[in-house]
């Protein structure tokens, strides 16, 4: 089923036939009308009980469609710091001290008192726990092939330019995989950043898609985005990480009624402290996720500066329709056939599609909105593009370069090309 009306009336808000798509259930192309429902049949439970996933799908979603309202209509050249940011913040900072002062207690009772002595047991337990539970900086993904300015001159010069029309800094490292997908992230201690590119979906993208992919990935190294930064990083992971070192694991077998219920004891504290501990981790992902998610928008925008609106938003159509895209790259490959097929596949995807594309990217605003969503829905962020004056490509990628760009990345792309042909 492509596209079908209900049959079951009109819209109660404007009066239009509600649509469907693929089985969803029915909404109102001309006014959103039902597109806020929990459609728990195309779902997947995110608490696992389906009247908690049912009010926090309706909280996801009243909370998407106020941020969509509150950026619509004003500049979003500034990420500025908002109170979820400030809020995030602020406990990765009290997480930290509160680790720094388990290993400092630790390192305290090793020679605060003369050796052996049980107070030492309790500092190496403190220590280890400040070790399990610190930062985590990041390191280069092991399936990264990265390429000097050596080895891709012509693909760093392009970086280099659209890094600077966004205003953001080169990165430290470039990348390429075997993804539909592209991230910009920061790695290690010293903070390196990080630009991966996968070649599937570079190569499925014409010039001014190619430039707004690199503005919004090198947005995100301006937009403010909680998920890259050093500071903020703790409030994500280390309550969690605490969560489950707390979580009771194995059966009780204990000899003897008092050891046993000794042992059940410890495991009602144990699982009680780990429910706690995971329960503020959920409200703190779900607090940075909502400026993670402005950011996203900001990025948007760097990339239709970029490369265009028109840019920007086939970027968008073509990551909406990546499932297509693997196809078409899959049967291009096993064609014997380069990124030059690639595009014309995608091309051709895309003008077929044309009449079932606003619909996919309207019910995107239903089935991409939840709480732990790191990204606003793609109908939502198209809509942002289209809402605002639109940009002319503020670089241009000529197909003679965007070829030069090619052939250096030609033994990348036929490895990237086999992974993905026998991952079908």
């Amino acid at each position: 089923m492509i596209t079908t009306t209900t049959g079951t009336g009109t819209c109660p808000r404007c009066g239009a036939t509600p649509v469907s798509l693929d089985g969803a259930l029915p909404w109102c192309a001309g006014c959103d009308w039902n597109l806020d429902a929990y459609d728990a049949d195309r779902r997947p439970p995110e608490f696992g009980w389906s009247w908690v996933d049912r009010r926090t799908h309706r909280l996801a979603a009243r909370l998407t469609r106020q941020q969509y309202a509150d950026l619509v209509g004003r500049p979003l050249e500034s990420p500025g710091r908002s109170l979820a940011g400030a809020l995030t913040v602020g406990v990765s900072v009290l997480l930290l001290l509160g680790v720094a002062g388990l290993a400092v207690a630790g390192v305290w009772l090793l020679f605060a008192y003369p050796f052996p002595n049980a107070a030492v047991l309790l500092g190496v337990a403190l220590i280890a726990l400040a070790v399990a539970l610190r930062p985590r900086f990041g390191r280069l993904d092991a399936d990264l092939e990265v390429l000097t300015p050596a080895e891709a001159p012509e693909l760093h010069a392009l970086i280099g330019e659209v890094a600077a029309a966004v205003g953001a800094p080169a990165p430290h490292v470039v990348g390429v995989d075997g993804h539909i997908n592209a991230y910009a992230t920061s790695v290690g201690p010293r903070r390196r950043r990080v630009l991966a590119l996968g070649l599937p979906l570079w190569g499925a993208l014409d010039g001014p898609a190619r430039v707004a992919l690199l503005g919004h990935e090198l947005g995100h190294f301006v937009n403010g985005d909680l998920r890259r930064g050093p500071v903020t990083q703790p409030a994500l992971t280390m309550l969690g990480n605490a969560a489950d070192l707390f979580r009771p694991r194995g059966d009780t077998r204990a000899d003897g009624l008092l050891v046993m219920v000794g042992e059940w004891l410890g495991r009602l504290v144990s699982w009680t402290l780990s429910r706690l501990l995971f329960a503020g981790h959920v409200v703190l992902v779900a607090t940075a996720l909502r400026e993670s998610q402005r950011a996203e928008y900001l990025a948007d925008e760097l990339a239709a500066r970029a490369g265009g609106t028109a840019g920007a938003t086939r970027l968008l159509d073509v990551l909406l329709r990546a499932e297509s895209v693997a196809t078409v790259v899959r049967n291009a490959v096993r064609g014997g056939h380069g990124p030059a097929a690639w595009r014309a596949g995608t091309t051709r995807s895309l003008a077929g599609a044309a009449d079932r594309l606003p619909l996919e990217r309207q019910l995107t605003i239903r089935e991409d909105t939840s709480l732990f969503a790191s990204h606003p829905p793609a109908g939502l962020r198209h809509r942002m593009l289209v809402a605002r004056v639109p940009r002319e490509p503020a670089v241009e990628l000529t197909e003679e370069r965007a070829a030069r760009i090619d052939a250096e990345l030609a033994r990348h792309y036929e490895r990237a090309g086999r992974a993905l042909s026998w991952s079908a």
